[in-house]
Protein backbone atom coordinates (compact mmCIF):
# COMPACT_ATOMS: atom_id res chain seq x y z
CA UNK A 1 0.00 0.00 0.00
CA UNK A 2 0.97 3.74 -0.34
CA UNK A 3 3.51 4.50 2.44
CA UNK A 4 1.49 7.16 5.08
CA UNK A 5 -2.18 6.50 2.96
CA UNK A 6 -4.77 3.86 3.94
CA UNK A 7 -7.47 2.77 2.12
CA UNK A 8 -11.08 3.23 2.92
CA UNK A 9 -14.84 2.96 1.97
CA UNK A 10 -14.95 6.68 0.46
CA UNK A 11 -12.36 6.31 -1.95
CA UNK A 12 -15.27 5.74 -5.34
CA UNK A 13 -18.27 7.09 -3.21
CA UNK A 14 -20.69 8.59 -5.26
CA UNK A 15 -18.40 7.95 -8.40
CA UNK A 16 -20.34 5.24 -9.91
CA UNK A 17 -23.08 7.32 -11.52
CA UNK A 18 -20.77 9.61 -13.20
CA UNK A 19 -18.31 6.34 -14.18
CA UNK A 20 -19.78 5.43 -17.00
CA UNK A 21 -20.53 8.46 -18.72
CA UNK A 22 -17.37 10.58 -17.52
CA UNK A 23 -14.80 8.42 -18.41
CA UNK A 24 -13.58 7.61 -21.86
CA UNK A 25 -13.72 4.74 -23.25
CA UNK A 26 -10.63 1.92 -23.92
CA UNK A 27 -9.63 2.42 -27.43
CA UNK A 28 -11.67 0.44 -29.98
CA UNK A 29 -10.56 -3.29 -30.70
CA UNK A 30 -9.43 -3.87 -27.42
CA UNK A 31 -11.36 -6.84 -26.86
CA UNK A 32 -10.31 -8.44 -30.00
CA UNK A 33 -6.68 -7.89 -29.18
CA UNK A 34 -6.93 -10.00 -25.55
CA UNK A 35 -9.02 -12.84 -27.75
CA UNK A 36 -6.08 -13.09 -29.74
CA UNK A 37 -3.27 -12.86 -27.52
CA UNK A 38 -5.02 -15.01 -24.81
CA UNK A 39 -6.82 -17.54 -27.58
CA UNK A 40 -10.34 -16.94 -25.55
CA UNK A 41 -12.51 -18.89 -27.38
CA UNK A 42 -16.08 -18.15 -25.40
CA UNK A 43 -15.00 -20.27 -22.59
CA UNK A 44 -13.53 -19.92 -19.16
CA UNK A 45 -13.93 -17.71 -16.40
CA UNK A 46 -12.85 -14.57 -16.10
CA UNK A 47 -12.05 -12.91 -12.61
CA UNK A 48 -12.34 -8.75 -13.15
CA UNK A 49 -10.84 -7.06 -9.74
CA UNK A 50 -11.75 -3.92 -9.43
CA UNK A 51 -14.66 -3.87 -11.80
CA UNK A 52 -16.18 -0.80 -10.69
CA UNK A 53 -20.01 -0.26 -13.16
CA UNK A 54 -18.62 -3.46 -15.07
CA UNK A 55 -17.28 -1.64 -17.98
CA UNK A 56 -14.07 -4.11 -18.58
CA UNK A 57 -15.59 -7.05 -17.47
CA UNK A 58 -18.91 -6.51 -19.87
CA UNK A 59 -16.72 -5.28 -22.78
CA UNK A 60 -14.94 -9.00 -22.25
CA UNK A 61 -18.20 -10.79 -21.09
CA UNK A 62 -19.02 -12.50 -24.94
CA UNK A 63 -15.19 -14.25 -24.44
CA UNK A 64 -16.23 -16.25 -21.57
CA UNK A 65 -18.36 -18.61 -19.93
CA UNK A 66 -18.77 -16.39 -16.78
CA UNK A 67 -17.38 -13.43 -16.06
CA UNK A 68 -17.02 -12.72 -12.11
CA UNK A 69 -16.72 -8.64 -10.88
CA UNK A 70 -15.91 -7.68 -7.17
CA UNK A 71 -15.49 -4.28 -5.90
CA UNK A 72 -15.98 -3.21 -2.74
CA UNK A 73 -17.94 -0.15 -3.26
CA UNK A 74 -21.81 -1.12 -3.29
CA UNK A 75 -22.85 1.20 -5.50
CA UNK A 76 -20.32 0.29 -8.32
CA UNK A 77 -21.78 -3.28 -7.87
CA UNK A 78 -25.42 -2.12 -8.24
CA UNK A 79 -24.67 -0.46 -11.64
CA UNK A 80 -22.60 -3.46 -12.69
CA UNK A 81 -25.47 -5.70 -11.98
CA UNK A 82 -27.87 -3.56 -13.85
CA UNK A 83 -25.66 -2.90 -17.16
CA UNK A 84 -25.28 -6.46 -16.97
CA UNK A 85 -29.27 -6.88 -17.42
CA UNK A 86 -29.50 -4.20 -19.64
CA UNK A 87 -27.14 -5.91 -22.33
CA UNK A 88 -28.39 -9.41 -21.78
CA UNK A 89 -25.95 -11.01 -20.01
CA UNK A 90 -26.82 -11.18 -16.61
CA UNK A 91 -27.15 -15.13 -16.61
CA UNK A 92 -23.29 -15.35 -17.18
CA UNK A 93 -21.79 -12.55 -14.98
CA UNK A 94 -21.75 -11.91 -11.36
CA UNK A 95 -21.06 -9.38 -9.32
CA UNK A 96 -19.36 -9.84 -5.65
CA UNK A 97 -18.63 -6.69 -3.41
CA UNK A 98 -15.34 -7.48 -1.93
CA UNK A 99 -11.96 -5.48 -1.37
CA UNK A 100 -9.40 -7.26 -3.75
CA UNK A 101 -7.79 -8.48 -0.05
CA UNK A 102 -10.39 -10.16 0.94
CA UNK A 103 -10.01 -13.19 -1.99
CA UNK A 104 -10.15 -15.63 -2.94
CA UNK A 105 -14.04 -15.38 -1.02
CA UNK A 106 -14.66 -18.82 -2.06
CA UNK A 107 -14.82 -17.50 -5.87
CA UNK A 108 -13.11 -20.77 -7.09
CA UNK A 109 -10.46 -20.75 -10.01
CA UNK A 110 -10.19 -18.49 -13.13
CA UNK A 111 -8.82 -18.33 -16.67
CA UNK A 112 -8.02 -15.19 -16.42
CA UNK A 113 -7.98 -11.67 -13.89
CA UNK A 114 -7.63 -8.84 -15.00
CA UNK A 115 -7.62 -5.27 -13.50
CA UNK A 116 -8.67 -2.71 -15.34
CA UNK A 117 -6.71 0.60 -13.52
CA UNK A 118 -7.19 -1.20 -10.01
CA UNK A 119 -4.27 -3.03 -9.11
CA UNK A 120 -2.20 0.35 -7.52
CA UNK A 121 -5.58 0.67 -5.03
CA UNK A 122 -4.46 -2.96 -3.28
CA UNK A 123 -2.40 -4.27 -1.09
CA UNK A 124 -0.04 -5.51 -3.86
CA UNK A 125 1.88 -8.30 -3.00
CA UNK A 126 -0.89 -9.92 -1.48
CA UNK A 127 -3.16 -9.32 -3.86
CA UNK A 128 -1.03 -10.35 -6.17
CA UNK A 129 0.10 -13.90 -4.62
CA UNK A 130 -3.81 -14.33 -3.78
CA UNK A 131 -4.55 -13.76 -7.76
CA UNK A 132 -1.74 -16.07 -8.78
CA UNK A 133 -3.18 -18.89 -6.89
CA UNK A 134 -6.90 -18.35 -8.19
CA UNK A 135 -5.14 -18.62 -11.98
CA UNK A 136 -5.72 -22.24 -13.24
CA UNK A 137 -2.52 -23.74 -14.88
CA UNK A 138 -1.69 -21.52 -17.96
CA UNK A 139 -3.85 -18.61 -16.23
CA UNK A 140 -2.71 -15.08 -17.17
CA UNK A 141 -3.46 -11.70 -14.87
CA UNK A 142 -3.69 -8.87 -17.41
CA UNK A 143 -3.26 -5.30 -16.29
CA UNK A 144 -5.18 -2.55 -18.41
CA UNK A 145 -4.96 0.76 -18.55
CA UNK A 146 -5.19 4.17 -20.80
CA UNK A 147 -1.13 4.16 -22.13
CA UNK A 148 0.37 6.71 -20.06
CA UNK A 149 3.00 8.08 -22.14
CA UNK A 150 0.91 9.17 -25.24
CA UNK A 151 1.08 12.71 -26.11
CA UNK A 152 -2.59 13.49 -27.51
CA UNK A 153 -3.17 16.47 -29.86
CA UNK A 154 -6.02 18.31 -30.08
CA UNK A 155 -5.03 19.47 -33.82
CA UNK A 156 -7.59 18.69 -35.93
CA UNK A 157 -10.26 18.22 -33.41
CA UNK A 158 -14.17 19.67 -34.91
CA UNK A 159 -15.08 20.61 -31.52
CA UNK A 160 -13.35 23.23 -28.76
CA UNK A 161 -10.67 20.78 -26.82
CA UNK A 162 -11.88 19.68 -23.02
CA UNK A 163 -10.08 22.45 -21.02
CA UNK A 164 -8.22 19.89 -18.75
CA UNK A 165 -5.87 22.69 -17.15
CA UNK A 166 -8.30 25.08 -15.97
CA UNK A 167 -10.42 21.81 -14.65
CA UNK A 168 -7.58 21.12 -12.50
CA UNK A 169 -6.80 24.28 -11.47
CA UNK A 170 -10.69 24.34 -10.13
CA UNK A 171 -10.18 21.30 -8.43
CA UNK A 172 -7.29 22.35 -6.86
CA UNK A 173 -8.92 25.64 -5.68
CA UNK A 174 -11.72 23.51 -3.59
CA UNK A 175 -9.69 20.38 -2.52
CA UNK A 176 -6.40 22.15 -2.02
CA UNK A 177 -2.81 21.17 -3.73
CA UNK A 178 -2.34 17.64 -2.67
CA UNK A 179 -4.28 14.82 -4.26
CA UNK A 180 -6.98 13.71 -2.28
CA UNK A 181 -8.10 9.92 -1.99
CA UNK A 182 -10.59 9.10 0.15
CA UNK A 183 -10.36 10.15 3.99
CA UNK A 184 -6.60 10.53 3.21
CA UNK A 185 -4.04 12.42 0.69
CA UNK A 186 -1.95 11.09 -2.16
CA UNK A 187 1.13 13.71 -2.20
CA UNK A 188 3.38 11.11 -4.16
CA UNK A 189 0.37 9.89 -6.24
CA UNK A 190 -0.47 6.34 -6.82
CA UNK A 191 2.67 3.97 -6.68
CA UNK A 192 4.21 1.89 -9.43
CA UNK A 193 7.20 -0.74 -9.38
CA UNK A 194 4.28 -2.82 -10.38
CA UNK A 195 6.73 -5.21 -12.62
CA UNK A 196 9.03 -6.15 -9.29
CA UNK A 197 5.63 -7.15 -7.64
CA UNK A 198 4.39 -9.26 -10.02
CA UNK A 199 7.29 -11.39 -10.50
CA UNK A 200 7.48 -11.55 -7.10
CA UNK A 201 5.02 -13.15 -6.61
CA UNK A 202 5.46 -15.52 -9.36
CA UNK A 203 4.05 -14.56 -12.58
CA UNK A 204 6.28 -14.73 -15.65
CA UNK A 205 6.28 -11.75 -18.46
CA UNK A 206 5.10 -9.20 -19.08
CA UNK A 207 4.28 -9.52 -22.97
CA UNK A 208 2.90 -5.61 -23.53
CA UNK A 209 0.43 -4.44 -26.47
CA UNK A 210 -1.06 -1.07 -27.15
CA UNK A 211 -4.27 -1.08 -28.96
CA UNK A 212 -4.10 2.22 -30.62
CA UNK A 213 -6.69 5.01 -29.62
CA UNK A 214 -6.47 8.59 -30.97
CA UNK A 215 -10.44 8.84 -32.54
CA UNK A 216 -12.28 11.76 -31.86
CA UNK A 217 -15.21 11.74 -29.24
CA UNK A 218 -17.63 14.46 -29.11
CA UNK A 219 -18.40 15.35 -25.26
CA UNK A 220 -21.24 17.18 -23.56
CA UNK A 221 -20.78 19.59 -20.73
CA UNK A 222 -22.66 17.50 -18.93
CA UNK A 223 -20.46 14.10 -20.10
CA UNK A 224 -17.33 17.00 -18.75
CA UNK A 225 -18.71 17.12 -15.51
CA UNK A 226 -19.33 13.84 -14.88
CA UNK A 227 -15.76 12.92 -15.84
CA UNK A 228 -14.62 14.89 -13.25
CA UNK A 229 -16.73 13.14 -10.46
CA UNK A 230 -16.00 10.19 -11.81
CA UNK A 231 -12.65 10.30 -10.24
CA UNK A 232 -11.21 9.50 -6.73
CA UNK A 233 -9.68 12.83 -6.62
CA UNK A 234 -12.42 14.64 -6.91
CA UNK A 235 -15.49 11.90 -6.00
CA UNK A 236 -18.29 14.40 -5.05
CA UNK A 237 -18.34 13.47 -1.43
CA UNK A 238 -15.22 15.18 -1.05
CA UNK A 239 -16.02 18.92 -1.96
CA UNK A 240 -18.95 19.30 0.97
CA UNK A 241 -21.64 21.67 0.99
CA UNK A 242 -19.41 23.42 -1.52
CA UNK A 243 -20.36 20.59 -4.08
CA UNK A 244 -23.11 22.74 -5.56
CA UNK A 245 -20.57 25.86 -5.63
CA UNK A 246 -17.75 23.68 -7.28
CA UNK A 247 -20.35 22.51 -9.82
CA UNK A 248 -21.57 26.24 -10.99
CA UNK A 249 -18.34 27.18 -11.34
CA UNK A 250 -16.97 24.42 -13.37
CA UNK A 251 -20.29 24.93 -15.94
CA UNK A 252 -19.50 28.29 -15.94
CA UNK A 253 -15.70 27.29 -17.26
CA UNK A 254 -17.12 24.74 -19.73
CA UNK A 255 -19.47 27.66 -21.50
CA UNK A 256 -16.67 30.08 -21.73
CA UNK A 257 -14.94 27.56 -23.51
CA UNK A 258 -17.54 25.94 -25.55
CA UNK A 259 -20.35 28.26 -26.33
CA UNK A 260 -22.06 25.34 -27.34
CA UNK A 261 -21.53 23.33 -24.87
CA UNK A 262 -19.65 20.35 -27.10
CA UNK A 263 -16.28 19.60 -26.90
CA UNK A 264 -14.37 16.69 -29.00
CA UNK A 265 -11.56 14.72 -26.97
CA UNK A 266 -9.39 12.05 -28.05
CA UNK A 267 -9.75 8.65 -27.21
CA UNK A 268 -6.77 7.49 -25.31
CA UNK A 269 -4.34 4.18 -26.37
CA UNK A 270 -5.18 1.12 -24.44
CA UNK A 271 -1.46 -0.16 -22.43
CA UNK A 272 -2.19 -4.31 -21.94
CA UNK A 273 0.39 -6.40 -19.61
CA UNK A 274 -0.03 -9.93 -19.79
CA UNK A 275 1.11 -11.81 -17.29
CA UNK A 276 1.37 -15.72 -16.93
CA UNK A 277 1.70 -17.89 -14.01
CA UNK A 278 5.00 -19.25 -13.63
CA UNK A 279 5.32 -22.95 -12.56
CA UNK A 280 6.00 -21.35 -8.69
CA UNK A 281 6.51 -17.99 -6.82
CA UNK A 282 9.95 -16.36 -6.41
Amino acid sequence: MVAGWEWDETLFAGTAAHYRRGRLPYAPGLANALAEVLRLDGRGRLLDVGCGPGILALTLAHLFSEVVGVDPDPEMIAEARREAARGGVAGKARWVRARAEELPAGLGRFTVATFGQSFHWTDRELVAATTRDMLLPGGALVHISDLKTETLTVDGLPRPAVPGGVIEELIRHYLGPVRRAGRGVLPQGTPGGEAAVLTRAGFSGPRRHVVPGGQPLERTADDVVAGVFSMSFSAPHLFGARRDAFEANLRRLLREASASGRFSERRPSTEVFVWGKSASPR
